[in-house]
C-alpha cells in the first residue's frame, strides 16, 4: 500500500544519529553504484482497500482451478476430510507460534506430540521431530544427521531417482562445506545397485534412496540396509507417507532414517506450498535430531503434561552445539497431517492407498492398450508413472488442458536425465489418487486419444 514505511523526518534523523550515519545514502556506501536503483520501483500509488481487493481478485482469476488434476511429482491432489480445515481454523492453533513456554502451550505441544507419534507409526522408527520446512530440506537434515553420527565420514551417496528438487537442495545445502556428494546412477528407472556397490566405500556417511522414487517406481530395497551397514554408513529412505499405508515401512526395510514430505497427508497442493517435512530415526540417533521434539510427562499433580524434550535449534542452545538452524514453525501444517491421519485411521489410509494404486494401474493399462503412448520402463509403480508420448509433451499437455485436464508433468522440465535416448521431451509424469473417479479416468483416456490423433 505504501512504497516505504511512513517514518517522519524526525524519526530518520534520530535513527541515523544512533547508528552514526549522516544520511540514508551513508547506510549503503559499500554497495557498488551500478547495483543501486536510480529510480523508484514502478509501484502504483496507494489504493483503497476495496481497490486493492479488486485488483488481487482479478490476478487470482488467472489461476485455473477447474481442471481435473493428474499432477504429481511430489505434490498430490488427495481427498482431505473436512475435520482438517475445521481444526486448523481454530484460533488457538491458527495463531500459535513456536511453543517457547511449555506451560502455556499445552495444546500445541500435544498436537506436535501426536504428529510425531503418527510419523513413528508410519515409518516404523522410534523417534520423530517436528518443524521441517519440506521434503527436500528434511532429506538434507537426514544427511547432516548421518554425517554427525558416522565418525570420519564426509561422503553422502544419493540415488539419481531421488526427486530432482531434493538433489538440487542437497547440492545447495552442502555447498562450501567439506562434504562430498555423489550421485548413484539409475538403470531402467530405478537405483543401479552395481554402481552403488562401486561407490560405497569406508568413509561414506549415508546412502539416500527414494521409494516410490521420483518416477513413481518402487525400488527393491531387499538387502540394501545390510550392504550399507557393512560399509559403516546409514541408510536414509525418502518415502511418501501416504503410500506407507500399504507399503513396507522404512523401518521394515532396515533404514536408519526416514525423511520426506508429508503434504499428501492432509495438505492441498496450494499452488506449490507450504508443505511440511518429516524426519524419523532409530532411537540411537535421538540426540542427533534437528529442530524440536515434544515429549509427554506429568505435572506436579500427576496430570498428563507435554514438554519440549529436545530443543536443538540455534535459538535455544549455543550455535556450535546446534544440530541445524531450523527456525520457522511448521506446527500448523504438522497438525493438518495429524488430524488427517487420525481421521482416516489405519484402515482408511490403507484403503485410500489401495484405491490410488488400483486407479493408477487402470489408467496406465488403458493408455498403453488404447493409445500410442508407452511406459518409460518396465517397473512396478504405485500411484504415479511416466508415460512416453509419440510426440513432444508440451503441446499435448496444452491440448489436454483445453479438454479439462492437468494431464501430467513434462519430465523434460524437471529431470530430463532420467529419460534415455532423447525421450525426455516426450515423457509425462502422471499421478492418480483416490480422489479421481472412474468417469474422470475414462474421460482422460478419450481426451488423450483425440489429442494424439
Amino acid at each position: 500500500m505504501f512504497p516505504t514505511l511512513p517514518h517522519t523526518e524526525e524519526d530518520l534523523r534520530s535513527m541515523l544519529s544512533t547508528v552514526g550515519a549522516a544520511s540514508l545514502e551513508d547506510l549503503f556506501a559499500d554497495v557498488p553504484p551500478e547495483l543501486l536503483r536510480s529510480q523508484p520501483l514502478a509501484i502504483p500509488p496507494a489504493r483503497s482497500e476495496a481497490e486493492v481487493y479488486r485488483h488481487l481478485t482479478k490476478l487470482a482469476a488467472g489461476n485455473r482451478t477447474d481442471a481435473v488434476s493428474f499432477l504429481g511429482g511430489g505434490s498430490y491432489d488427495h481427498l482431505i476430510p473436512a475435520t482438517v480445515g475445521a481444526v486448523l481454523g481454530r484460533s488457538e492453533f491458527y495463531t500459535a507460534y513456536t511453543p517457547y513456554q511449555a506451560e502455556i502451550s499445552q495444546g500445541v505441544l500435544q498436537a506436535i506430540f501426536e504428529y510425531q507419534s503418527l510419523i513413528c507409526a508410519l515409518t516404523g522408527l522410534e523417534v520423530s521431530n517436528a518443524s521441517l520446512y519440506d521434503g527436500a530440506t528434511a532429506v538434507c537434515e537426514a544427511a547432516s544427521l548421518a554425517l554427525a553420527a558416522v565418525r570420519r565420514s564426509r561422503k553422502v551417496l544419493y540415488a539419481r531417482t531421488l526427486h530432482p528438487h531434493t538433489r538440487r537442495v542437497l547440492a545447495t545445502h552442502f555447498s562450501g562445506l567439506e562434504v562430498e556428494l555423489e550421485e548413484v546412477a539409475a538403470a531402467d528407472g530405478v537405483l543401479d545397485r552395481e554402481d552403488l556397490r562401486r561407490r560405497l566405500v569406508p568413509g561414506t556417511a549415508a546412502v539416500i534412496v527414494q521409494s516410490p522414487n521420483f518416477l513413481g517406481y518402487l525400488e527393491d530395497l531387499t538387502g540394501l540396509a545390510e550392504e550399507v551397514h557393512a560399509a559403516g554408513a546409514l541408510l536414509v529412505q525418502s518415502a511418501d507417507p501416504f503410500t506407507l499405508g500399504a507399503l513396507r515401512s522404512p523401518g521394515d526395510w532396515g533404514a536408519d532414517v526416514a525423511a520426506g514430505d508429508a503434504q499428501p497427508c492432509g495438505l492441498p497442493p496450494y499452488f506449490g506450498g507450504p508443505t511440511v517435512g518429516y524426519l524419523a530415526a532409530r532411537q540411537a540417533f535421538l540426540h542427533r535430531m534437528p529442530g524440536r521434539i515434544s515429549g509427554q510427562s506429568v505435572d506436579r499433580e500427576g496430570r498428563r503434561a507435554f514438554v519440549l524434550t529436545l530443543q536443538a535449534r540455534e535459538q535455544h542452545i549455543k550455535r556450535e552445539r546446534a544440530t541445524s538452524n531450523i527456525c520457522s514453525n511448521q506446527a500448523l501444517a504438522a497438525l493438518a497431517v495429524a488430524v488427517y491421519l487420525v481421521t482416516v485411521g489405519k484402515r482408511g489410509l490403507a484403503e485410500a492407498a489401495r484405491q490410488s494404486a488400483a486407479k493408477a494401474h487402470y489408467l496406465a493399462e488403458r493408455l498403453w492398450r488404447e493409445t500410442p503412448a508407452k511406459p518409460l520402463a518396465s517397473q512396478p509403480f504405485f500411484l504415479e508413472f511416466p508415460l512416453v508420448l509419440p510426440k513432444k509433451a508440451a503441446p499435448v499437455l496444452e491440448r489436454m488442458e483445453v479438454e479439462g485436464f492437468f494431464a501430467g508433468l513434462p519430465l523434460v522440465r524437471l529431470a530430463p536425465e532420467l529419460a534415455d535416448g532423447g525421450l525426455a521431451e516426450r515423457a509425462v509424469l502422471v499421478a492418480v489418487t483416490e480422489k479421481r473417479t472412474r468417469e474422470e479416468l475414462d474421460r482422460y483416456v478419450e481426451a488423450m486419444k483425440r489429442t494424439l490423433k
